[in-house]
């Protein structure tokens, strides 16, 4: 019972101050370059895979916003001489799962299966064909681009939709971050097959994939499905740099919607995944808003002046600056006052970080909740392709608790003051009073 061991292990290194133990993650590359991360666990005789790429959105441009969106979602639509029905049936025949990754950085498919031979050995060639050989069929390209289209206009009747995009072209301007992730109406209209077959061939390559393995297998048979998932990718080294992101231009955008309630969201631009001070940060935002109704911004905004019923903030970092955006809905008669009150309560935080009392109710929830966060191979999954995508240390997952246990109220404070700028914020009202 591995898993179950590593997690009790966490729970009472919490009770013996960081006595910890980080699950066996094995890492190596396979023969094309691609990196692995394998932890071997025999529990339960299941297995999940997940391979992905640095193909995010981040690398669309202007004119074919959508286009990385559009690729991930087209590798399981038919490839390797299997229509999507046929995948999609040789999958179910052996009760495995597909899931998908996509976001500004990263790419890729996720699969799960029984570890037995049978179904291990049939979803893990369709998996491969997904992974290797997508065959982008023009009337499949067609049809996702008429679905994604489609939903698009339909969000951008939608309140939060207006204000989560208008928000993002304001705080990344021409940046790629700022682009939509599931593209423009016309940007889609444009993208072609040959777009979509020439985004693959490059950027989907094994230097650029990072495997994670997790379930009932030996490291052996491990390497050996890393090496079966990409012997057929190209081996070409693709250096992919994203640009720096910029400060913007502070602006609030108040903008009419018939909705009976305000959406407000703020954003600057926050931290890269390796910036140092990543853990004040994480810990100062579980206090400011990160923390649910323990949160300053939900005490203030909502449990004391009943202005809000949810308020929240959070960091999203990626390879380059993503977002800090703090967010609440409100009443439109009262949004002016809940905004004043929002951008009030950043600027004392910043100014003077948090208290003791509450640095402590946070670490307490922070690393309390840790265990309920890798208490499944999925969840484990997930880490173990971040620890490679980002390329962590393998003791990750245990140095996160002590490095969380280690934060001081200065290092919050000084943390804040040098990456979050409160007047200097984008904002964003939709459904403002007229």
């Amino acid at each position: 019972m591995q898993l179950k061991r590593f997690i009790l292990i966490l729970w009472m290194g919490f009770y013996s101050h960081w006595a910890l133990a980080s699950p066996p993650i094995a890492h190596w590359q396979t023969s094309s370059g691609a990196r692995v991360y394998f932890v071997e666990n025999h529990d339960l005789p299941m297995l999940d895979v997940s391979v992905e790429f640095a193909a995010g959105s981040g690398l669309d441009t202007a004119g074919q916003s959508g286009l990385a969106s559009l690729v991930q979602q087209l590798l399981s639509l038919g490839a390797g001489g299997m229509t999507e029905d046929q995948i999609a049936t040789a999958l179910a025949d052996v009760g495995a799962q597909l899931k998908s990754h996509f976001d500004r950085d990263r790419a890729g498919v996720a699969l799960r299966t029984l570890s037995s031979e049978r179904e291990r050995k049939q979803a893990l060639d369709v998996f491969a064909r997904i992974v290797q050989q997508p065959e982008f069929p023009q009337e499949v390209v067609q049809r996702e681009k008429a679905r994604a289209m489609t939903g698009i206009k339909e969000s951008n009747t939608k309140p939060d939709y207006i204000a989560d995009r208008t928000l993002m072209k304001m705080l990344y301007g021409n940046h790629s971050y700022g682009f939509n992730e599931t593209g423009e109406i016309d940007t889609l209209n444009a993208l072609q097959r040959n777009d979509l077959v020439n985004f693959y061939r490059t950027f989907y390559v094994a230097k650029n994939a990072v495997i994670a393995i997790i379930g009932d297998v030996t490291k052996p048979e491990a390497a050996a499905i890393a090496e079966s998932l990409t012997q057929k990718l190209s081996s070409e080294d693709r250096t992919i740099d994203l640009p720096a992101v910029s400060l913007p231009a502070a602006e609030t955008r108040r903008i009419s919607h018939p909705a009976t309630q305000s959406h407000i969201l703020l954003a600057y631009p926050g931290l890269r995944r390796s910036d140092p001070d990543y853990f004040p940060l994480l810990v100062g935002n579980h206090i400011l808003g990160g923390g649910g109704f323990v949160s300053r911004l939900m005490e203030e905004v909502r449990q004391q002046r009943g202005l809000a019923y949810s308020v929240y903030s959070f960091f999203a970092p990626y390879k380059e600056q993503g977002p800090f955006q703090i967010g609440l809905q409100t009443k439109k008669e009262q949004s002016e006052e809940a905004l004043a009150l929002t951008q009030k309560v950043l600027r004392e935080f910043v100014a003077d970080g948090p208290t003791e009392a509450e640095l402590i109710a946070a670490k307490q929830n922070i690393i309390g909740g840790f265990p309920l966060r890798i208490d499944s191979n999925g969840k484990i999954l997930s880490f173990l392709a971040m620890i490679g995508f980002y390329q962590l240390p393998l003791t990750y997952l245990t140095d996160y608790l002590a490095a969380v246990e280690a934060v001081t109220t200065d290092q919050i404070r000084q943390a804040f003051q040098r990456r979050i700028q409160p007047d200097g914020m984008v904002t964003v009202v939709v459904g403002a009073m007229e």
